[in-house]
């Protein structure tokens, strides 16, 4: 992939304030706003436009990363973007959300027809990403669109992706995916990162967990599918007690999500139940430890 230069510029002259981001050749426009900035906007005639917008925060139940995806079209009042998330401030049920993530076009060219297929396709990628709890309560439609429309919109939702984990938000990225896929020098098929395993017999529980995990740029992510000890003990953190807790798990405890920890050794405990170290515990499947891959490079 090659490179591509974003101009991102502070709004407020404060990196934590309001935030226009462009990108060479990109008629988009994007817009990161706190919640407590929207009445600074109010002059913005590109926020009176039709665009989709994201609404970020944290949910007080579980803690979860929370993101609520819509779609306004300009209305004939001048009301539009920056409007319908006035709204959304005024919603006691909305209450969640701290920033606002807005894209619409410099041209004004978002119709009623085509912002609903944008809306459609980031919420199902927010979705199948699981990073957030996605609030929508509906499947928005993708709209009825040509395909040459559909070809523009796609491009259009690529460069948006890219801008969303720029301005610090990996929504659109699933908790395995590793960095940057590279070219196999051997058959030229893209390498997906290197797969750990962890294979141990807990005597105690009179168990034996099996589980899989891959080292991305966020952590340590053990993978669905992987099985994890059912119960813990008092050697492993109040925080990774939670974390098993919380983690979705069939009748045999066995991952149903990808989960993220912070280390090697915290995936690790977060298996076992119990105290681990990750460097030597986790193994690649001809049996080298994540610590003899390190000391290798």
């Amino acid at each position: 992939m090659r490179g591509k230069s974003i101009n991102l510029f502070l709004m407020d002259g404060d990196a934590n304030g309001r935030i226009k981001c462009t990108l060479a050749n990109w008629t988009g426009i994007a817009y990161k706003i706190p919640r407590t900035e929207l009445d600074k906007c109010k002059e913005r005639d590109d926020l009176k436009q039709s665009g989709v917008y994201f609404l970020f925060g944290v949910s007080d139940q579980t803690g979860k990363l929370v993101v609520y995806i819509g779609q306004v079209g300009a209305r004939k009042n001048g009301e539009g973007i920056l409007n319908r998330l006035q709204e959304h401030k005024r919603n006691p049920e909305k209450d969640y959300w701290t920033e606002a993530v807005v894209f619409t076009t410099s041209n004004n060219s978002f119709g009623p027809t085509e912002i609903s297929y944008p809306e459609n396709r980031f919420c199902n990628l927010a979705i199948a990403a699981n990073r957030y709890e996605v609030k929508n309560g509906n499947d928005p439609t993708s709209g009825n669109i040509t395909e040459e429309k559909e070809s523009e919109l796609e491009e259009f939702i690529d460069f948006a992706k890219l801008i969303m984990g720029t301005l610090g938000h990996k929504v659109f990225v699933p908790l395995s995916q590793v960095p940057t896929p590279k070219e196999s020098p051997v058959d030229g098929e893209a390498d997906e990162g290197i797969k750990f395993y962890l294979t141990r017999t807990v005597k105690q529980y009179g168990i034996t967990v099996n589980a899989a995990a891959r080292q991305t740029s966020d952590g340590f992510v053990v993978l669905r599918g992987s099985s994890i000890s059912p119960q813990d003990d008092n050697t492993i953190s109040v925080g990774i007690k939670e974390r098993r807790k919380s983690a979705q798990v069939d009748d045999n405890y066995v991952l149903l999500e990808d989960v993220l920890l912070a280390s090697p050794s915290g995936a690790a405990m977060f298996v076992v139940g119990k105290s681990a170290n990750g460097w030597t515990s986790w193994k690649t499947q001809d049996g080298k430890t994540l610590h003899d891959l390190e000391s290798d490079q």
